[in-house]
């Protein structure tokens, strides 16, 4: 039976994808709020994945924040344009590197990581929100590159960006916008991420599969 890990395990979207997968089997799922796991801190992933023995067929990191959007260049701070930087680009990477040695390389084994429509350069046509977007078009870049190295040691491994569209949670609160429920959200990033296999590692999918531009 295979086992998966949660990383983010607290939040809105975190929560429901742990609760679909443990329906499935064997779970692991952390958090900061939990278990002190901070993404931005390399000792931290690192002493909390180093004591896990595995393997996990499926690693999912579902963590990032919001902060505040901005709505113009004049907007832009320094501090806020790095907290989400660190946050939503650094961190999830920081879980695959840390999470890579838990992962078979005799067969499929894939990991997600929550990213964003807003951080498709193809697809920005409203700009702002510059701190966010960037922050997550540089964890698409990361997402990408380490598809190439991964493929080399695990050959049947599939990296993957996931848009899970705008989801009823705290993350969400305040916006007008039609919200997913969080495990229907769950069930169909689940879906999409046991769809993709290795020819597609390194790919940015919405909830419904559907490629985004890069």
């Amino acid at each position: 039976m295979s086992a998966s890990l949660v990383i983010g395990a607290s939040g809105g979207i975190g929560g429901a994808l742990a609760r679909a997968l443990a329906a499935r089997g064997p779970l692991t799922a952390l958090s900061r709020r939990d278990d002190g796991l901070d993404v931005t801190d390399e000792a931290s992933v690192a002493r909390l994945l180093g004591a896990l023995d595995g393997p996990y067929d499926l690693v999912i990191c579902a963590t990032g924040a919001l902060g505040t959007p901005e709505k113009a260049l004049r907007a832009l701070e320094p501090d806020a344009f790095l907290d989400q930087m660190r946050v939503n680009a650094l961190g999830p990477l920081l879980v695959l590197k840390h999470a890579l040695r838990l992962m078979p390389r005799d067969r499929v084994a894939r990991f997600g990581a929550l990213s964003a429509r807003v951080g498709s350069i193809g697809d920005n046509r409203l700009g702002g929100w510059y701190s966010y977007r960037a922050a997550k078009a540089a964890l698409n870049q990361g997402l990408r590159s380490a598809a190439v190295e991964v493929a080399r040691t695990h050959p049947q491994a599939v990296i993957a960006a996931l848009h899970p569209g705008t989801v009823d949670t705290g993350f969400t609160a305040g916006f007008a916008a039609d919200k997913h429920d969080p495990d229907r959200a769950a069930a169909d990033l689940l879906r999409v991420l046991d769809g993709l296999g290795p020819a597609q590692s390194g790919c940015f999918r919405d909830w419904r599969g559907d490629e985004i531009a890069w």
